[in-house]
């Protein structure tokens, strides 16, 4: 992962998967690595959009692409998407700690 502060790598991160090509290809890549080309099959536009797409998931850190021979191969970076998940449940844990105060305000004593 590139070394950036916390909060701007997760930003990153969330713009990342925000689009659902992008959500797609990860959805792919965490059942195992892929070649670009594969990854690009079932999509219904240009390779160049492809590696586009891609190109924003490597520089955000979840995935890695490694070139060898002829074959582009991309593999999931599970540490990225494992900070996204710690971040989504400290704001959870707040979330409903909130919740349970608005709970208890509205029960009343």
């Amino acid at each position: 992962m590139p070394n950036q502060s916390g909060s701007d790598q997760i930003g990153r991160i969330f713009h990342a998967i925000a689009d659902p090509t992008r959500r797609a290809i990860v959805e792919r890549l965490v059942r195992g690595p892929a070649a670009v080309k594969a990854l690009a099959e079932p999509l219904e536009m240009s390779l160049s959009a492809v590696m586009q797409h891609l190109q924003v998931l490597e520089d955000a850190g979840v995935i890695v692409t490694e070139k060898v021979g002829r074959v582009r191969s991309c593999r999931i970076e599970p540490e990225a998407l494992r900070a996204a998940e710690r971040w989504l449940g400290r704001q959870r844990t707040g979330w409903e700690r909130q919740l349970d105060q608005l709970g208890d305000y509205l029960k009343g004593p």
